[in-house]
């Protein structure tokens, strides 16, 4: 797992976890969740009399004999979660693309390792996305996160597509988050009616939050590519920072409108620190 910079033993410390939802699983093939939905698996829930139509193959015969009526067994269906992880590529994620890459790597890992559905798209119609399922599907996941090219789009947002998302028990949205808040809304509009269980990860930088620029620069848009000269004083990074703050507040306020958790993480603390402490807080992992 040298492609992504990650431990050697990055496989093994994650089989340990697995992907954590309360939403009703919505898969239709076997998989290792149990559903609210009852079928024909081995783990035993109750009893119930016998309907026409039931299927006479669940009759509890020893049931009968002692109360000479009609019961069948019910048992608790197991189904697949699908996952999707939907991953912004435009250009300001520059900086954080290892970091992201890693992050939908190891997620990943923890749906295939469950034998669940996982799909991975960088929100592009003409790019196919990653469709996977099953533990054996592990080595084609890494060369797909190690293989997508760098970040180039101008913008996430307006052109991120949730076509593959469609139906998706968990639905994970990892971003920067550095577009204008009215495209963002529009963006998270649309979201619930692909998923119920949305989780946006804002991915954030040191240098980002509390840049320690000063003096005469020039500045130049990562995705429009637009100069500006500025003279950062003191008061203009505080300037900064604050709309900063403001614009981050303005994303979790929008993922609270319309039901989508909310994670911020920084860069900087590591793929370990994100995933065992902060995921497994949320329970989002367990």
């Amino acid at each position: 797992m040298t492609l992504l910079n990650l431990p050697a033993d990055w496989g093994s410390r994650l089989s340990r976890y697995a992907i954590g939802t309360k939403t009703k699983i919505r898969g239709h093939h076997k998989g290792s969740h149990r559903s609210m939905r009852f079928g024909s698996s081995l783990d035993f829930s109750d009893f119930r009399e016998y309907h026409p139509g039931d299927d006479v193959r669940h009759i509890d015969w020893n049931v009968y004999a002692r109360t000479e009526r009609v019961y069948i067994k019910r048992f608790l269906d197991e189904q697949e979660m699908r996952i999707h992880l939907l991953i912004d590529s435009s250009k300001s994620m520059d900086s954080k693309w290892l970091f992201a890459k890693q992050l939908a790597f190891s997620l990943g890992l923890l749906v295939l390792g469950s034998d669940d559905r996982l799909t991975v798209s960088a929100g592009q119609k003409e790019v196919v996305p990653f469709r996977k399922k099953g533990k054996s599907a592990k080595k084609l996941l890494e060369h797909f996160i190690a293989s997508m090219p760098d970040p180039q789009t101008l913008s996430f947002v307006k052109q991120a597509s949730f076509h593959a998302a469609k139906d998706s028990t968990v639905l994970f949205i990892v971003s920067d988050g550095l577009e204008p808040l009215e495209d963002w809304q529009l963006f998270f509009k649309q979201a619930p009616a692909y998923a119920h269980d949305i989780r946006f990860i804002h991915i954030s930088t040191e240098e980002e939050r509390s840049p320690s620029y000063k003096g005469d620069l020039r500045f130049i848009d990562e995705e429009t590519q637009q100069v500006l000269n500025v003279t950062v004083t003191e008061q203009a990074l505080r300037s900064y920072q604050k709309q900063s703050e403001l614009h981050a507040k303005g994303l979790e306020s929008l993922c609270r409108t319309y039901g989508i958790a909310y994670l911020p993480v920084h860069a900087e603390d590591g793929i370990e620190q994100v995933l065992f402490h902060q995921m497994v807080r949320k329970n989002w992992i367990k």
